[in-house]
Order: C-alpha cells, then sequence, then structure tokens
C-alpha cells in the first residue's frame, strides 16, 4: 500500500480505500464496489491465490496501476470460509448509503472483522462445536510468573476467566481448544510452551494488556461499578485478558455484543481434565492433534437434536464432572428418560423443533439477525410450553426442576407471532415480511402499490378499448419505466396525448402523464414500504434482543435436557446400565465392554477389572499382541470417562470411585517436527504422568519402555511400576500392560500389585484368541505364532 504521501494523482475512490485500508494493516480488506467485492494491491494478490480468481489492474488517475481481484456481493458466503481457513483476517467494508441518493464518492466504512476465533456467520461455524478466542496475559505473582486466561465464544455469548502457572498453560489451552489466540506482540515468543499450534495467533498492541484499560473495558461493557457480582474480581490478571478479549470483539464486530451478558469464572477442579493423547486414545477425537474432528465415542453418544445440545454434549464427554452430586443428578435424569420410553420420544420429537437458540440470540444482539432468524426463534419458542408440561408431573427431581424453571419468553414468543409471516424471507432486500394489519402505515402503502399495479392491468385493457388497437401492451423497463407499446401495423391510431419515448424495429413506445403520475405512485410506494419493513424489523430484533438474558437461559436448559435424552437413547440403544459413584477409591467394573469396538465385532467379550487399596491398586496384564490389552485398557477408561460425563454406561455393574484425571500412554508414536523421537515421546507423556498424578486419579499403560533395548525398557517399567505402588503422593489406580514378564515378579514383593493375562490357547500349533482377563501372569509372548498369523 503507497503511503499517504505518495498519493497525489490517485482517484478519489482510491484514496478512499488507502484511508480505511490504513486502518485495518493486518486484514484482507473486502471493499465493496456496487454488485462487487473487490481488493487491491497484496491483498489482490493473496485474494487472487488463495480463492483462485482473476488478477487484474486498475488505473487509478494519474498514478501508477494497481493489482485488482474481486468476486460478486453474492459470492461472499462461499468465499469467506476459505479465507478464513487460510488464517487471515477479513475486513468487511460495505456501502453506507445509497449509491443513487449520494454526491461523489459513496460514503464506506468496515461494518466487520472476521477472523478464526470470531463469526457470527452460520457457514463458517460447526454447529455441534463451539469456537473460542482467547487472550493470554502474562504477569507477575508473589515474585513469580503467573498467567491471565479468559476465552469467549461470540456466537453464543459464553464469556470465561481464569487465572493459572506457565507450566499448566499448555494443559488449559488442550482443555479449550481455541481458534484464535490473543497476545502482547512483545510476548509473542513465550507461547512456545503451549505445544499445539492448531490456532492463529493475533498479537496485540501492549496498552491493551493494561489493568486499567482491562478494568475501563469490562466496566463500561457490563455497565457495573465492579465485577464483585460475577465473583471473578480477585482474578486481576485474568480480567486484563478478558479486556483483551472484549477490545478486540468491538473493533471486529463493530456494533453491540450485549448478548454477552455474564462473566464466569473457571471452575478448576470441578470437571477432569484430559490432554490431547487421552483424548485420541479414549475415541473422543479422530486424532491426537486438536481439530482432529469427533472420534467414534462422540458419533455413538451424540443422539441430540438440537445444535446447542451438540455442543453441551461435546463439553460433558470432554470434561467428566468430578463431583458426586451432580453426576447422581445427571445419572438421576438420564434414568428417568431411560424408564420412560414414551416421554423421551415426546421430549425429542418437541427438541427437533427447536432451533440454535444460542447463535441466533447472538446474532439478534449484534443486530445481524435476519428474518428468517426472528421467525425460526419465534417458531422455536412455541414448542416450549408442550415441552415444559411434559416435565411438570416428571418423577425426576432434575427433570421436573427443569420443567419448572423452563422459561418459554411467552411475550417474545407472541411479539415474533403477531408481527412476521408464517415463513419470512432470508433477506430483508426480499421484503413482505411482516403480517397485514400489524403495522397501519405498511398495509397502506402495500395496498397502494397492489392498486397501483392493478391499474396498469385495468388502463391497457381501457386504452385497447379506446383507440381500437388490439396488441396495444402496457410494459416496464427499469431504463424508461412503464410504457405503451404499439406495432408499426397501428402507428396511424395512436392518440395525439400519446407522448413517443422509444423507437423499436417493428414498434413505437409511448407513455402518458396519467401512467407516469401512477408510475412515481407504485414505485415511490414500493421504496417506502422497503424503508418501513426495515425500520420495523430493527425495532422487532432490538425488542428480542432485551429478552436475550431469558433467552440464553432457557437455551442452556434446553441444551441440557437434550443431552440427557442423547445420553438415554445411547443407554437404551447399546446395553447400557446407571453405574454407582462415590468418592471411594474403589473401582470395579463388572463385565464392562468397549462401546466403539463392540460395533465391529460379532461377539465382544466383556471383561471385569476390581481396583482399589484393598482389592489391587496395580494390574500388571501380560499377553500377546492382538489379544486384546489395550481393549481392556481402553474401555475402562471409556467406561470411567463416560460415568462421570453423568451417562449409563457399557458393563453388567460398575462402581466407580470419582477419578480427577485420566492418564493414557498407549500406542507408539513420535515428533518429528520437533525432533523428538518415539522412545523420548514415550518418556515426556510419562514423565508428566508421574508428575501430575494423584491417588484418585486412573493411569492406563500399554507397553512402556519398549522404545529402547530390552534391559533398560525392563528397567524402565519396572521402576515405574515401584514408583506408582510405593509413592503416595502417586499411587493412582493403574492398569499397566507389558510384554515384559519379568514384571510379574512385582507381585510377589508388593502387596497392591496384581498379575493378570489375556487368556490364549494354542490348538494344532495355532493362537487361539479367547480375549478375557484372567488372574495370573503370562510366561510365553507367542511372538513368532503372531507374526506367522500377520
Amino acid at each position: 500500500m503507497p503511503p499517504a504521501s505518495t498519493q497525489r494523482g490517485e482517484t478519489p475512490l482510491m484514496r478512499q480505500y488507502y484511508r480505511i485500508k490504513s486502518q485495518h494493516p493486518d486484514q484482507l480488506l473486502l471493499f465493496r464496489m456496487g454488485d462487487f467485492y473487490e481488493t487491491f494491491s497484496e491483498d489482490a494478490l493473496t485474494a487472487s491465490k488463495v480463492l483462485g480468481i482473476t488478477l487484474t489492474k486498475r488505473a487509478s488517475g494519474r498514478a501508477k496501476a494497481v493489482p485488482l481481484a474481486g468476486f460478486p456481493h453474492h459470492a461472499l458466503e462461499n468465499h469467506l470460509p476459505n479465507l478464513i481457513n487460510a488464517g487471515l483476517r477479513v475486513a468487511i467494508c460495505e456501502q453506507l448509503e445509497n449509491p443513487k441518493k449520494s454526491r461523489g464518492v459513496v460514503k464506506r466504512g468496515v461494518v466487520e472483522v472476521v477472523s478464526p476465533g470470531v463469526s457470527l456467520r452460520e457457514n463458517l461455524l460447526s454447529p455441534s462445536r463451539v469456537n473460542y478466542l482467547l487472550a493470554v496475559h502474562w504477569a507477575q505473582k508473589r515474585r513469580r510468573p503467573w498467567v491471565g486466561v479468559s476465552y469467549v465464544d461470540v456466537s453464543t455469548g459464553e464469556f470465561v476467566v481464569a487465572e493459572t502457572s506457565p507450566e499448566n498453560l499448555d494443559s488449559l489451552f488442550q482443555s479449550i481448544a481455541p481458534s484464535e489466540v490473543l497476545i502482547d506482540k512483545g510476548l509473542k515468543s513465550r507461547l512456545t510452551v503451549v505445544r499445539s499450534d492448531d490456532f492463529v495467533v493475533t498479537p496485540q498492541e501492549d496498552w491493551v494488556f493494561t489493568q486499567d484499560y482491562a478494568r475501563e473495558v469490562l466496566l463500561r461493557h457490563f455497565g457495573t461499578h465492579s465485577l464483585k457480582g460475577f465473583g471473578v474480581e480477585s482474578l486481576r490478571h485474568g480480567l486484563v485478558a478478558a479486556g483483551a478479549v472484549l477490545h478486540y470483539l468491538g473493533e471486529a464486530q463493530q456494533g453491540s455484543l450485549s448478548h454477552i451478558r455474564r462473566i464466569a469464572r473457571r471452575a478448576d477442579g470441578v470437571n477432569m481434565r484430559l490432554d490431547p493423547q487421552t483424548k485420541a486414545n479414549l475415541s473422543l477425537t479422530a486424532g491426537a492433534r486438536q481439530g482432529a474432528g469427533d472420534g467414534p465415542l462422540v458419533e455413538l453418544m451424540d443422539h441430540t437434536c438440537t445444535p446447542m445440545g451438540a455442543r453441551l454434549l461435546r463439553r460433558w464427554l470432554g470434561a467428566p464432572l468430578c463431583s458426586v452430586a451432580p453426576i447422581r443428578e445427571r445419572l438421576d435424569a438420564v434414568g428417568a428418560l431411560v424408564k420412560d420410553e414414551s416421554l423421551r420420544a415426546n421430549v425429542q420429537d418437541r427438541l427437533k423443533a427447536i432451533c440454535d437458540l444460542e447463535r441466533v440470540v447472538a446474532r439478534v444482539c449484534t443486530g445481524r439477525a435476519s428474518p428468517r432468524d426472528i421467525g425460526a426463534l419465534g417458531r422455536s419458542l412455541t414448542a416450549l410450553p408442550e415441552l415444559k408440561a411434559l416435565l411438570d408431573d416428571e418423577v425426576s427431581k432434575v427433570l421436573r426442576a427443569l420443567g419448572i424453571d423452563l422459561d418459554p419468553c411467552s411475550k417474545t414468543c407472541a411479539l415474533i407471532a403477531r408481527a412476521l409471516v408464517g415463513i419470512p424471507p432470508s433477506s430483508l432486500r426480499e421484503g413482505k415480511i411482516f403480517r397485514d394489519g400489524y403495522n397501519e402505515e405498511l398495509d397502506r402503502l402495500r395496498e397502494l402499490a397492489r392498486s397501483g399495479k392493478d391499474f396498469v392491468a385495468l388502463m391497457q385493457k381501457a386504452e385497447i378499448e379506446r383507440t381500437g388497437i388490439a396488441s396495444l401492451k402496457v410494459g416496464y423497463n427499469k431504463v424508461f419505466g412503464y410504457y405503451l407499446e404499439v406495432t408499426n401495423t397501428h402507428r396511424d391510431k395512436v392518440p395525439e396525448n400519446y407522448i413517443r419515448k422509444q423507437t423499436l424495429v417493428n414498434a413505437e413506445r409511448y407513455i402518458t402523464p396519467e401512467l407516469k403520475d401512477y408510475e412515481s405512485q407504485i414505485l415511490g410506494a414500493e421504496e417506502e414500504l422497503i424503508e418501513l419493513e426495515r425500520v420495523l424489523f430493527n425495532d422487532l430484533r432490538a425488542d428480542v434482543a432485551r429478552d436475550a438474558t431469558r433467552l440464553q437461559r432457557t437455551a442452556g436448559m434446553v441444551a441440557a435436557l437434550d443431552c440427557y435424552g442423547a445420553f438415554a437413547t445411547a443407554a437404551v440403544e447399546h446395553r447400557f446400565r446407571r453405574p454407582v459413584v462415590d468418592d471411594s477409591l474403589r473401582l470395579r467394573i463388572a463385565e464392562g465392554r468397549h462401546p466403539v469396538v463392540e460395533q465391529t465385532v460379532d461377539a465382544f467379550i466383556p471383561n471385569t477389572v476390581e481396583l482399589s487399596p484393598e482389592k489391587g491398586q496395580i494390574y500388571v496384564i501380560t499377553g500377546p499382541n492382538m489379544a486384546g490389552k489395550s481393549v481392556v485398557l481402553r474401555q475402562t477408561g471409556v467406561i470411567v470417562l463416560l460415568a462421570q460425563a453423568g451417562s449409563f454406561v457399557p458393563a453388567k455393574r460398575a462402581h466407580i470411585g470419582v477419578v480427577d484425571r485420566i492418564f493414557t500412554r498407549v500406542g507408539a508414536s513420535d515428533n518429528l517436527v520437533a525432533g523428538e523421537s518415539t522412545f523420548l515421546v514415550e518418556m515426556n507423556e510419562t514423565a508428566n504422568i508421574l508428575h501430575n498424578a494423584t491417588p484418585r486419579s486412573l493411569i492406563l499403560l500399554d507397553e512402556v519402555g519398549r522404545g529402547t533395548s530390552t534391559f533398560d525398557g525392563l528397567s524402565i517399567a519396572w521402576a515405574l511400576v515401584e514408583h506408582l505402588h510405593e509413592e503416595e503422593s502417586v499411587a493412582a489406580r493403574t492398569l499397566f500392560a507389558t510384554h515384559y514378564h519379568e514384571l510379574n515378579e512385582l507381585a510377589e514383593r508388593f502387596p497392591r500389585i496384581r498379575n493378570y493375562r489375556i487368556q490364549v490357547k494354542k490348538h494344532d500349533g495355532k493362537v487361539v484368541f479367547l480375549r478375557k482377563l484372567v488372574p495370573g501372569g503370562a510366561d510365553h509372548s507367542y511372538g513368532l505364532e503372531v507374526a506367522r498369523m500377520a
């Protein structure tokens, strides 16, 4: 972009472009020109490459021609996702006045900045996934580094603040999985402590991350004199990050953020923390990398009927509860829906009629909701009274309380029903948004427009009778407006009051003062209609926005009910049973199954696991490859995860003493980009377990030590098991699968270690896997037999 001092000779249009571009230097500027969005200079080169559109040049007065690339305005929804997926931030510059009524260059301005972490557009958001923008602020606390973190999903209004140590920042990032991260531009290098890179980093000026500015922004936004009412006042460093988030949102959205009504403290210790490896190993994600998509367990459990229910279900599965009481409440609600099939079916039928309330409310509050959005909101609200009635007599305290608290927002529902037609258009430009009778002036203009058009038809009939010209027609085009067309054959019959307007090959077109008078009335009425409907719709949208808090609360209740129904449906379809959950250190799963694996085999062999300080803290599990050791480990983790998420579990019986974290070290992988071998990755993950496990954790280890020599691997595995037994601070419930049969000797030396094996038989020189976990250690690896099978 040329500096201001070199812009002499530029056209007024290009001077306007460069002025707006200078305010958005780090964003790709889509500059609206009539029916097109244009990009210039470096932006044009980028857009041409990313979108595959033609690159040309535009002359700019006496200045040098600049690169140009553009596309029709109606193609924005197709091209914008490609720009955002390329990691770009896009500033959308619109024409702010009617070009027909403007003098000189049309007034233009940026109305929205879209980025990976900030968007309200449906085509950029997954209905089933949250989309977090996160800010991180480094500070000093008690003479040591401390980190403030805040994150928001602008599409739903969720806004959270937290503080943590630098050592725990990576874990926090993994659990939140942001799409975009804001950071002080001078501290960008500190993000190297975060292993994931599946987010866009957007540096900000250092003054954005100051306490005074953050406090000013937050208090102005919430309209309060302090933040004590939100319970976050003590998180000073986290609030600096929160201020940066609101600052960025304000610049990006260029409008109201009134749907962000509260800021909440992240409740550490309330939810189980799961690292990316554990999520992948337990089938929550499709791969170890964040953003790899849903895993088969999520797909198996997702029987939700609403988008907000789908998002909440993923949050429940990704962050199971660690407190007994709320877990039991969820289980009670799920149990009631499992027991009453009719209730479950009726509830889910009503849920299917409900739109994405959270995101529609966000678009309403930011002035981006379309007539169709408001119509969908109104239809959704009409389903709530029936849903509420279904829950009123329910025996489950949780469901009954939910039914009592569920707010159908009756006034808003009635307002929308009175205002809008049954299925409103998707755009204001299409018109015909409001019902007849909603507004007197609107009805008058509609009648005028209708009568005017009727007059044209009547006029054609009358002129044919008056002139005797049977082929006479009354037509319309954008250039001449309404006209009378007479073929040359009847030209001599044309009355004197006809004024010639256009000559065609075989006909002449005429106008009359009477026709032009009605034309001005008709066209004027149509323009007034469009403008009045725009004003009325903006007023309606503002009225609905005033009910945002109630609507958001209702959306949260609907989402929770949807998750209960989804868990109940999964329980019925896959023969899940209700687990017993308490604060003990016991873990007993009788005839447990892996819910995903059993979908792929003809007959799944269930297995029983019982871990406790009395029955055995550590299982050393031996057996050949392909026998099923890893499945036993994974299914144990999945059952614990489901139970603490509030779901029934795939087992005959299950007694789960609450687990604070599930650690897994399963499978072999390297990290070549970071220069880490398979063995180094394995040792790093094992060290993480030893540093963070507690007696309330669940540890699932598979083949630790195999990445090095047999003697060294055995020594590492032996020392690890011994440490988990002897060190009280990490004496967690552990399943340890291994090929090192020498580890069976540990059970003879330590009282809380038990030997188990996966049962196999040798028949006619072949190995038969029985998939059954039985007491005792294996003394043979069957390596040659397994290799022969492969």
